[in-house]
């Protein structure tokens, strides 16, 4: 896989700056994903960082203060983006970088754009204030805003088995998006947003929420460890992607994997933790976790 990347055809000047605007994007604003890409060629970095480019501004939207129908406005226009790209249209001269990026990102690799329709679709969700009562329910919802990302990481990536390998990128995707949930769940409670299933929260007690003074005998310790052996046992299986991987993909699917699953052994020890703020690493220990990756990648 690496052998084919090296011939590739070479980048055209427009593109050279899309895509550097594409890595400043990913370098200012993800804060566990570029530890990870950095450990790819640098066309497979390049790629991935369109890629994230795309995602952050689909993501924004959804997060941002504009009116629901503003907002449904803009997602629609991304689609349409996307369209221009399957059919062909975006020039070099393009004003948006991360369309020219991207464009040329699935002229080199194979990167199914229809697992960006279903980003939006679950930013959709976020839109509507979806809610879900039961976690298969929300089990959609993560495919749509994680397990589609592992499925357009694979599009660069390679894969020798693409078939189980997008099903074991869904599942990673899910343990990731899981602990995400119980990373955010006091900003996301503060948002006026409960991610976790109502038939969770009501097994533990904590249908009434759990910022301020907790209902008598709501057991959120309980329900944190819960949710977490859940995220251990997606992690576990999402994991067995990685001997389908060049050893370059796979450390950097390692590292981003390592990042989070070291914030989910952080809040299972210590699960009130996340009702004083978010848990988070501090940058050397992303780096240790990104080089034990890379590591591990020579090692097999």
């Amino acid at each position: 896989m690496e052998v084919a990347s090296e011939l590739s055809l070479p980048v055209s000047p427009q593109a050279a700056a899309a895509y550097h605007y594409c890595e400043a994007v990913t370098g200012a604003q993800a804060r566990n994903f570029s530890y990870g890409i950095r450990l790819l060629p640098a066309d497979k970095r390049r790629a991935m960082s369109a890629v994230y480019a795309l995602a952050r501004r689909i993501d924004d939207i959804g997060d941002g203060e504009w009116s629901d129908e503003r907002k449904a406005e803009h997602l629609g226009l991304t689609r349409a983006l996307l369209d221009e790209i399957r059919e062909g249209r975006v020039e070099a001269e393009d004003v948006d970088p991360v369309k020219v990026a991207l464009a040329d990102a699935c002229s080199r690799f194979a990167i199914p754009l229809d697992a960006f329709d279903e980003l939006i679709d679950g930013v959709e969700m976020d839109v509507r204030g979806a809610e879900y009562q039961t976690f298969e329910q929300l089990r959609v919802y993560c495919r749509c805003v994680a397990g589609t990302i592992g499925r357009l990481s694979l599009g660069v990536f390679g894969c020798s088995d693409p078939k189980r390998g997008a099903e074991f990128a869904d599942t990673l995707g899910l343990g990731l998006q899981l602990t995400n949930i119980l990373r955010d769940v006091r900003e996301d409670a503060a948002n006026g947003r409960t991610y976790l299933p109502a038939e969770d929260l009501a097994r533990f007690g904590c249908e009434q929420g759990f910022l301020g003074r907790p209902a008598a005998g709501a057991d959120f310790t309980g329900l944190v460890l819960f949710e977490a052996r859940r995220a251990q046992e997606y992690f576990d299986e999402g994991l067995l992607l990685l001997p389908m991987l060049d050893r370059r993909s796979r450390a950097c699917v390692a590292a981003m994997a390592g990042i989070y699953h070291r914030l989910l052994e952080r809040i299972v020890r210590e699960p009130e933790a996340v009702l004083r703020g978010r848990v988070s690493l501090p940058g050397w220990e992303k780096a240790y976790v990104a080089l034990s990756g890379l590591a591990g990648g020579r090692r097999s």
